[in-house]
């Protein structure tokens, strides 16, 4: 089988498809001929061992693991002798941030492990496409407990974090305001923002509205620079650890001053996020972004790309 791997940490450039054996599924396992893939952060973050936390979980000096991917859709093609939850052509998803090896042909997962069968109805590119921002923004949703009538600032809201983030804020009656291109107003204003700011010709940190809850979907704020959006009682969640890790730092100290707080939004298990997906997805309240489609001849340039 054809499969995307790196041995070594790095830029897209160390990443090659190779032909590799196909695996074989153990009696509690099920074989899936994957459909659909992505590239996204936490894929990168993998790639680069960046930050260098990672690399106690992936592997000090080089990757333990050498085939790339964290989420897949696709269909079971064969069960393990003691499978009882999927059989033979259930078309499934799934995804697990320390890795799948799913950027390949075939992946076998235990029948207990993060994946589910996809909901009638949805294609194999949406169900994969909707698996991993999701999970980070279904973190954030829940740590930040948002009321109707809340008001709700999202940094990047045409990523796969801001965007899913977006379309569940929306359900919860809150009033939200969004930054994207230009190109993309009237898409994220389509799925819910009453305000949007194009970031190539606006900052968005120039706002006078006071926001319950500013969350950066990307990263590239800071909770100082966004102090001054926030009500006295405001919640500030990024998606990175910020400069020298200090939303880590900012989250176990402001809590306790009173005032505006960081929360770092460790993420919950696939296990409690996924049945949250497949029930939005089922219900038609959520719709992935893709943004661009490449085969897995050319995952080097997705890559790039994300990169």
């Amino acid at each position: 089988m054809k499969a995307a791997i790196r041995r070594k940490y790095g830029s897209h450039e160390v990443v090659t498809v190779e032909e590799l054996e196909q695996p074989v599924p153990k009696e509690n396992e099920v074989l899936i001929r994957v459909h659909g893939t992505t590239v996204n952060r936490t894929d990168c973050a993998n790639l680069t061992a960046k930050p260098f936390i990672m690399r106690f979980l992936l592997g000090i000096f080089s990757p333990k693991r050498i085939v790339l991917g964290t989420d897949f859709a696709g269909v079971v093609v064969q069960t393990g002798k003691a499978v009882k939850n999927f059989k033979q052509g259930d078309g499934v998803f799934g995804f697990n941030d320390m890795g799948l090896a799913s950027q390949a042909e075939y992946l076998t997962l235990p029948e207990n492990g993060n994946l589910m069968t996809i909901p009638e109805g949805i294609g194999y590119d949406i169900a994969a496409a909707s698996i991993e921002g999701a999970h980070y923004a279904y973190t954030f949703l829940k740590k930040s407990m948002i009321e109707s009538g809340d008001k709700v600032l999202i940094n990047g809201a045409t990523g796969a974090i801001g965007s899913s983030l977006l379309q569940f804020v929306k359900q919860s009656g809150a009033t939200i305001t969004a930054t994207c291109n230009t190109k993309n107003i009237k898409l994220i204003e389509s799925l819910g923002a009453s305000k949007v700011y194009d970031y190539t010709r606006e900052d968005f940190l120039n706002d006078t509205e006071h926001y319950d809850f500013v969350f950066d979907a990307v990263g590239k704020s800071t909770f100082k620079k966004c102090s001054r959006l926030l009500k006295k009682k405001g919640v500030y969640i990024s998606s990175e650890l910020g400069p020298n890790a200090q939303n880590v730092y900012f989250a176990l100290i402001t809590p306790w001053l009173g005032g505006q707080k960081v929360v770092f939004p460790i993420p919950f298990s696939p296990q409690e996020t996924l049945p949250f997906i497949k029930k939005n997805l089922e219900q038609a309240s959520f719709k992935p972004i893709i943004d661009k489609v490449y085969a897995l001849d050319e995952i080097a340039k997705a890559y790039e790309y994300v990169l």
